[in-house]
């Protein structure tokens, strides 16, 4: 936390220093503490392995604190954002210590007057997924089992494209790897990505996002191919539908052939102003665990279903509880076929 706070002030101070015009500046801050009991009672209090946020059990605990500073004129922008919490520890595990500190650290410049044409580059948000780390802005309090396994951030170039109508954005992306900020050894080619967001109307989202690279895996270069699909739909005011599926595949030259799938719907219904309820559907099928190992040889194939209430104390202050249950087709979760947890959290987004 000390560091987190040093390179926070450090952060500010040479922002402050570079740029006299501070209303080009926007600040902003989250913070989320959770408290999570999983009825399987884990004795080393980490929820299962394809987890990664809300991840203790039995605890309070912080999920994300973090602090972001975002500056932008016409032609050039920059974000910079700094984390702590059970979230950065568990999925930065494998970044270099100083690595688990970034959220975000881009820089953007605009290449054409009159088109809204932008190169940027850095620590980047996934262009994966409809799912983000900041439960505030979901639909529900914990993140889905594709959500988890896919990317949360990527390190690279992107070269983004919106028309001036708003209703299409195109973008390509060089990446150094499946959410990874340095680039792992033996992999020499970039990734890439491509994603399309089409507007036809105000209430309707339709986005493809795909990613095509090398990783390494159990120390064989593997080629992976993602492709994510969805469609949101926000029939009035009160009730929005969110309709998506992935498809990954893993090839290796030691003949290994692996395809994992996940369908899943989520529904919001705001109740009143201040008080939203949420639900989830989603399975998760990935016959040879290539993202996540039973050691039991079956396969990993689960079911979720989670059911939300979200209550807005003030416009910057929310609470949000979960309940939530996994089964499975093998007894994977402590030799049982279900996993029953319950989740509160008090988010605070500046």
């Amino acid at each position: 936390m000390k560091r987190f706070v040093f390179c926070l002030m450090a952060f500010k101070i040479s922002i402050l220093n570079a740029q006299n015009d501070s209303s080009k500046i926007i600040y902003s801050a989250y913070a989320e503490i959770y408290y999570s009991f999983d009825f399987l009672q884990p004795a080393n209090r980490q929820k299962p392995d394809f987890i990664y946020n809300h991840k203790r059990h039995n605890e309070i605990n912080i999920n994300l604190l973090l602090a972001k500073a975002a500056y932008s004129n016409k032609n050039t922008r920059a974000n910079v954002a700094l984390m702590a919490g059970t979230y950065a520890q568990y999925n930065l595990s494998n970044e270099p210590n100083w690595a688990q500190l970034i959220n975000e650290a881009n820089i953007g410049i605009k290449l054409a007057k009159n088109y809204n044409l932008w190169v940027d580059a850095g620590v980047l948000p996934s262009h994966i997924g409809f799912e983000t780390v900041f439960s505030a802005d979901c639909f529900t309090l914990t993140r889905s089992i594709v959500a988890e396994n896919s990317p949360y951030f990527e390190t690279g170039a992107k070269l983004s494209y919106t028309t001036k109508n708003n209703k299409l954005n195109l973008t390509f992306l060089l990446l150094n790897g499946w959410q990874k900020i340095g680039k792992q050894l033996g992999v020499s080619k970039p990734s890439i990505g491509v994603q399309l967001m089409y507007k036809p109307v105000q209430n309707f989202v339709l986005n493809y996002s795909n990613f095509l690279g090398s990783l390494i895996q159990s120390n064989i270069n593997t080629q992976r191919q993602y492709h994510n699909l969805y469609a949101q739909y926000d029939a009035n005011k009160k009730l929005s539908i969110i309709i998506g599926l992935d498809i990954g595949n893993d090839k290796n030259t030691v003949i290994y052939n692996s395809t994992w799938l996940a369908p899943i719907a989520q529904l919001k219904y705001n109740v009143k102003q201040n008080i939203t309820v949420a639900c989830r559907a989603e399975y998760f099928n990935d016959a040879k665990e290539t993202i996540s190992s039973t050691n039991l040889g079956n396969g990993f194939k689960v079911f979720g279903v989670s059911g939300n209430i979200n209550y807005k104390i003030t416009p910057k202050i929310f609470c949000s509880f979960e309940a939530k249950n996994y089964t499975s087709a093998t007894a994977i979760f402590n030799s049982s076929l279900n996993n029953f947890s319950v989740t509160s959290a008090l988010q605070v987004k500046l």
